[in-house]
């Protein structure tokens, strides 16, 4: 963060990557909106932004026009102009953004505050990362692809701005990406020392996610994800390997995770709602007494 004075302040954020889908244009869509997830995890708004590149020199000249329709169209769709960018000569394609937001240092939001007592929410359904490595392997259901992609595309902006106007009582916020919601929920935890605990059967996975996991196709990343995480979390005895690995599966674009005062959370979720973003109250921050920061899951997986 730059703060420019008293009431304004500069955060910037890039990441690209290479594509998690077939369709260019989707992908280019995809990369541009997990991009701007992180300007707006702070209670910040997206300025502008700046393409980065990377395209195999030979391959046809129409595929990065769709990659680059793609992200102009969602970074539009957040009023986030693209201004220029940088491309390079690469052996895959690779696309993202780098991001500059406006915050006020008063206000940002921060994973580290969150308070015992707090209710925990979230936006979106797990399970993408699983479903990418079905899409590439071609495993994917035809509803799968069409809701994981949809929910990869979706901008965290309508649920980043309801949150940024209750920043008095959202106590702590990430977005949930490469690292799963275990490993997003893992370090919030420790940075406000504190645990939580979870509830299995109020998290929404997405279609067919948990048979893709009992067949074993799950990234790598979802995997080390886990058994970083494992030595701090608690598991039911009868959670099978498929349903932790969900847990901790690596999410592209996927939803907020927010540590809310719980007099507000209902209240919260309602205007969520109306913002058009399906959260869901998935369990509460409690004091870490003698154990280390970490987190106690309850219950099963639904779906």
């Amino acid at each position: 963060m730059f703060r420019l004075d008293a009431k304004r302040a500069l955060v910037a954020t890039v990441d690209f990557f290479a594509p998690v889908v077939d369709d260019p244009r989707d992908y280019g869509a995809i990369a541009a909106a997990n991009a701007l997830s992180d300007v707006y995890a702070m209670g910040g708004k997206p300025l502008y932004a700046l393409n980065l590149v990377g395209f195999p020199r030979g391959q046809p000249w129409e595929l990065l026009t769709e990659i680059l329709a793609g992200g102009a169209e969602k970074a539009n769709e957040a009023g986030c102009p693209i201004v220029g960018g940088h491309s390079v000569d690469d052996a895959e394609p690779k696309y993202g953004l780098a991001v500059t937001g406006l915050v006020d240092p008063r206000r940002v939001l921060t994973n580290s505050g969150a308070r015992p007592g707090d209710a925990l929410l979230l936006t979106k359904a797990l399970g993408t990362g699983i479903a990418v490595s079905a899409i590439k392997n071609e495993q994917a259901s035809p509803e799968l692809l069409r809701t994981a992609v949809a929910q990869m595309k979706t901008l965290n902006r309508a649920a980043g701005e309801t949150l940024a106007r209750a920043w008095k009582d959202v106590h702590a916020l990430t977005d949930v990406t490469g690292f799963g919601l275990l490993g997003h929920l893992d370090s919030m935890l420790r940075a406000s020392d504190a645990r939580a605990v979870v509830r299995a059967g109020a998290l929404r996975v997405l279609p067919g996610v948990r048979a893709l996991a009992r067949a074993g196709s799950v990234p790598g990343g979802t995997r080390a994800n886990l058994e970083f995480v494992a030595p701090r979390t608690r598991f039911p005895e009868q959670m099978e390997e498929a349903d932790r690995l969900v847990l901790a599966d690596a999410q592209t674009n996927g939803g907020m995770l927010a540590a809310v005062s719980s007099r507000i959370a209902e209240r919260l979720l309602r205007k969520l709602a109306d913002a058009g973003v399906p959260a869901t109250l998935i369990g509460e921050v409690v004091p870490r007494g003698k154990q280390e920061p970490g987190v106690t899951f309850e219950g099963a997986l639904q779906g």
